[in-house]
């Protein structure tokens, strides 16, 4: 199943790979003005941490201190025409919604659901419905609408008087970069493909130019726009640069960005979240249209990610008045074979 039947995206008549972003837009909030207020225990966040849309959730969770708040199910990086399974866990079903699959909590809410069985999503347990998969809302929910529930010592990752820049940001990363190496990769024409090309390095180049000067992309701490640029560079050498043909440059070769991401992978919440192996196992297996064969490829090499990046010169802080997280839970930890610490 190719990941375009998973998210609902398509390649349009001009070759162009369009993301359909109709999401279930309900919310979790304080005041449960969409019938699900926030409640600790009522619901579990199901993730793949091959995906970077769901990595960011994964992320924002662990930097909050949210992960006895709300529960976390990890999907297995493979998957057929039935959606995202849970064939990780023991008897291949997650041990709190009891399902095989994430499509039976979204046809619990919706039967015959017809868009991407998507994943980050969050699940009501009592009712085994979904209630949202708007990812990059999930992510601004659980920093604004769970405060009574963080840790103490969690950042703000959505200050008030930088919601502007950062959502300024967000849309030219998101556009261009995030789903800008989608458009390379699935693109179904050549000039379709060149396009999204030249926007995707031209917009790397930007962010270059802009991280010369400042070690964060928005202010002197990470923000919502950190995270949500880091897991696409985490992805960038592993397979976007050779499975989606973004090969101007690897991140290797771009030093402001590379120094950057090994910043933020090196920061507590961040590297401890990635998994090379499902990574690599995801893209390489399920996507059969652009690698038939289904070989996942030995590289690269991963001891780079934990050298020195000098970025501490240029100052700021990366939670702000606040601590770094604990370290994850046993049960959540990333296998090592799957990191560089493994080498």
């Amino acid at each position: 199943m190719s990941e375009q039947a998973t998210s609902g995206a398509y390649v349009s008549p001009t070759g162009e790979f369009t993301r359909d972003q109709r999401y279930i837009a309900t919310r979790i909030t304080e005041d449960g003005r969409d019938g699900y207020p926030v409640a600790p225990g009522r619901y579990r966040l199901i993730v793949s941490r091959a995906c970077p849309w769901a990595n960011r959730a994964i992320i924002v969770r662990r930097l909050l201190g949210l992960e006895d708040v709300i529960s976390m199910g990890v999907a297995s990086p493979t998957h057929d025409n039935r959606s995202w399974s849970f064939d990780l866990d023991p008897g291949g079903r997650d041990p709190v919604l009891g399902i095989e699959r994430l499509q039976e909590a979204y046809f619990a809410r919706f039967p015959g659901y017809d868009r991407g069985i998507t994943v980050p999503a969050i699940v009501d347990v009592p009712t085994g419905q979904v209630v949202t998969n708007d990812y990059a809302q999930i992510t601004l929910d659980l920093s604004t609408q769970w405060r009574e529930y963080h840790r103490p010592g969690a950042p703000d990752l959505y200050p008030d008087d930088r919601r502007e820049e950062i959502a300024a940001v967000n849309r030219l990363v998101f556009a261009d970069v995030n789903n800008g190496v989608y458009r390379c990769g699935f693109a179904g024409t050549q000039e379709a493909y060149d396009k999204a090309y030249r926007r995707l390095f031209e917009r790397l180049d930007w962010l270059s130019e802009r991280l010369e000067r400042q070690r964060y992309l928005v202010g002197n701490t990470i923000t919502e726009a950190d995270v949500r640029l880091f897991t696409t560079l985490a992805r960038f050498d592993a397979v976007y640069h050779g499975h989606f043909k973004c090969n101007r440059s690897k991140l290797t070769e771009m030093p402001v960005l590379w120094a950057y991401a090994r910043d933020l992978f090196q920061t507590r919440g961040f590297g401890d979240t990635v998994d090379f192996d499902h990574i690599k196992r995801h893209y390489y297996c399920v996507h059969k249209d652009i690698n038939p064969t289904g070989i996942v490829p030995d590289g690269p090499d991963l001891m780079g990610w934990l050298t020195e990046h000098g970025r501490d010169a240029l100052g700021g802080n990366p939670f702000g008045a606040g601590t770094a997280p604990p370290p994850p839970l046993p049960e959540e930890t990333v296998p090592l074979e799957h990191t560089p610490l493994a080498a």
